[in-house]
């Protein structure tokens, strides 16, 4: 049997939840019952992790789906375990809370259970080399699938967070509506690369080799696929995504995105401590707020702030800009519409 994974703190009595909870999670059993009676199983969705050569964090998310017939191609088994659930059905399908998830990786296999959503983000123990390696999730009756591992060397001094709307994707639309579009569009093509970007963070890649780049957003981890092939097709570096859950939490109808940012800002300094990072957002949301607060508690982990400056007509659909000039963070900050010259400003500061 595989090992179970510990709670340090011991055992621990749940939270009382919020009304909206517990009628999403009656919701949720109710569509249980009716696609398990349709015959749909268990899957795991795989995401990208991280880790340093002595532990990994890995991401998926248990969903019910139709199963693999026993006469599709080999092709077209792997690419239905490659891509998941994708589009407006990542978000119809039914999660799986509570389900045990079955992990192996650097030889070690341990047993976790996915939250009320389906989603596991843990923590695992592991020897692992710099560089890629893959993770092995199962559920019981599925398929076991791969999720790719991304591993920081000890040496390794420098990394990359980067924003996603408005950052590396040119969103170009009022911020409520942001999320729609990000649920139901389903073709990444339906996206476009903001000008410049993909060039500077490949420039960044090739000056700091074996660097990590961590994409953070408060999108919903439903569109990470379609967000993963978006990268990939642009020619953005391959990196995790840090995304959070759809819905009400415990205790209140919303998540908050900010408090989501906030948290993994902290944990990745907590996790690194010897990292130093280039922060990478733009000034439609709360990025350069959020970035000169993890600058000022922790100055040793920022080599410098770098913010796209959002057109008139982006800035307006966005909500506004926030006034970089009142950071206050004590760290090199640059700032400019597009990827190509953020380079020449990187370059200015020796980044580049």
């Amino acid at each position: 049997m595989p090992e179970r994974s510990p709670d340090p703190a011991g055992p621990r009595r749940r939270p009382a939840r919020h009304g909206a909870a517990r009628l999403e999670d009656w919701f949720h059993d109710v569509r249980e019952r009716w696609a398990r009676g349709r015959g749909h199983v268990p899957t795991v969705v795989p995401y990208a992790g991280y880790g340093s050569t002595e532990w990994v964090r890995v991401f998926c998310r248990v969903l019910l789906s139709k199963p693999i017939r026993a006469d599709e191609t080999s092709k077209r088994r792997r690419q239905r375990r490659e891509q998941g659930i994708r589009g407006w059905r990542s978000f119809t399908s039914v999660p799986v809370g509570d389900v045990p998830v079955t992990i192996e990786v650097g030889g070690q296999r341990i047993e976790v259970l996915a939250d009320r959503g389906g989603v596991v983000d843990t923590r695992v123990p592991a020897r692992l080399e710099p560089g890629w390696t893959h993770a092995v999730l199962s559920v019981h009756g599925a398929e076991p699938v791969e999720a790719p591992i991304r591993i920081v060397g000890p040496d390794v001094d420098f990394g990359i967070i980067s924003d996603v709307d408005d950052t590396v994707m040119v969103t170009a639309l009022p911020r409520p509506f942001v999320a729609a579009w990000n649920t139901f569009v389903l073709d990444e093509h339906a996206r476009s690369p903001t000008p410049g970007m993909a060039v500077l963070y490949e420039r960044l890649a090739r000056r700091h080799p074996g660097s990590p780049v961590i994409y953070l957003s408060t999108g919903a981890w439903n569109v990470a696929p379609t967000l993963t092939r978006f990268l990939s097709r642009n020619l953005y570096p391959a990196g995790p995504l840090l995304l959070t859950d759809w819905g009400p939490t415990h205790d209140r109808w919303f998540r908050s995105g900010r408090e989501h940012k906030s948290d993994n800002l902290s944990r990745l300094a907590e996790e690194f401590p010897n990292v130093r990072w280039l922060m990478i957002g733009d000034d439609g949301q709360h990025d350069e707020e959020l970035y000169a607060a993890f600058a000022r508690e922790h100055p040793d982990n920022v080599a410098a702030i770098a913010i796209r400056e959002l057109s008139p007509g982006e800035a307006v659909l966005a909500g506004g800009r926030t006034k970089s000039e009142q950071h206050g963070a004590d760290v090199p900050w640059v700032s400019a519409s597009d990827g190509a010259t953020l380079a020449d400003r990187l370059s200015d500061i020796g980044m580049l």
